[in-house]
């Protein structure tokens, strides 16, 4: 389509078949979804941090990084690669690394512009009865003591500056997980605070599979979280960045996961993520070409669904990876 950067020609990879099995992560089992010049790709283990200072965490997708392409560490930055966006180190799947500065700069606009299309599979517990849903609760700091590594919404106790939040889930399977009812549900963030998922999936009573956190700490028998983050789509102004990937919520990987009734396609819905990311994309040019009562509406729009952690690290980015 007209005005749409064209994909990029990935070299081709193929995750092998542990990276996404139940086994613990490695140094050397790091998934590549996508590799080009400027950017690479990769299918986060669960269970592994994205970086860390701690002496003792030596396992990190960063030293995966480091070990699968040492050429390519910068010795500028303090990780050695240029993290693009953030996964909870419960969650696995797609996370985008920037090889330069530059591109650190065109993925950061996408970001600040909203342009970025995110969506995440889960097992939740229960059966989900509606097939699609909206949900808008505002989420803060929790301050309760022994609770504040933790999130929470507004209107529960120690529940500090709440921030808005939407999140849009969509039913894809009803099922059992170890004979317990469970949904397998596309989840999209349209905001982006911490455990936004977690939180609003447990604020609506189905949390999330293997959440031990949020499901106040009696969730702890699988073997981990089931959130995973299954389609991203970043329209750099250097390529087209957008990958699936492999879908570990399947039985030929977990035989805990038994799926019953089929309520939405994957193949479907994701197609149909697409197609509103497309047409978002070409309604954002049009905007940005037109100044004028539109051009403020958009950004007051734009910067009203902003979150501060959001703002924060768009800051460090620009700080340390941006062009001058």
């Amino acid at each position: 389509m007209r005005g749409q950067p064209r994909p990029a020609r990935p070299q081709p990879h193929r995750c092998p078949r542990r990276a996404l099995a139940m086994e613990p992560g490695t140094i050397d089992n790091l998934c590549i979804l996508y590799q080009s010049p400027d950017f690479i790709v990769v299918n986060k283990h669960w269970d592994i941090r994205i970086d860390s200072k701690m002496w003792y965490e030596t396992l990190t997708l960063q030293s995966q990084l480091k070990h699968r392409f040492p050429e390519l560490a910068d010795p500028d930055t303090y990780y050695g690669f240029r993290f693009c966006h953030q996964l909870d180190f419960s969650t696995s799947g797609a996370l985008c690394v920037a090889l330069n500065k530059a591109a650190a700069g065109s993925a950061y606009k996408c970001f600040k512009d909203r342009l970025v299309t995110k969506a995440y599979l889960a097992l939740v517990r229960g059966h989900v009865d509606q097939s699609r849903m909206t949900i808008r609760y505002a989420i803060g700091k929790n301050t309760v003591e022994g609770m504040t590594h933790m999130m929470c919404i507004e209107g529960t106790e120690g529940c500090e500056n709440p921030k808005p939040c939407q999140s849009e889930l969509m039913v894809l399977e009803h099922g059992s997980y170890s004979g317990d009812p469970v949904t397998k549900v596309l989840l999209q963030p349209l905001t982006g605070r911490t455990h936004q998922l977690r939180v609003h999936c447990s604020a609506i009573g189905h949390p999330i599979v293997g959440d031990f956190t949020y499901s106040h700490k009696k969730d702890s028998g699988p073997y981990r979280m089931m959130l995973h983050a299954y389609y991203l789509r970043i329209p750099t102004s250097k390529e087209l960045i957008e990958v699936c990937t492999p879908d570990p919520f399947v039985t030929a990987m977990d035989g805990n996961w038994v799926p019953q009734r089929v309520v939405h396609r994957l193949d479907e819905t994701i197609q149909e993520l697409k197609d509103k990311a497309v047409q978002k994309g070409d309604v954002g040019q049009s905007q940005q070409a037109m100044p004028g009562d539109k051009e403020e509406e958009a950004l007051s729009k734009a910067k009203s669904l902003e979150l501060e952690e959001q703002r924060v690290q768009c800051e460090q980015w620009l700080a340390e990876w941006a062009l001058e």
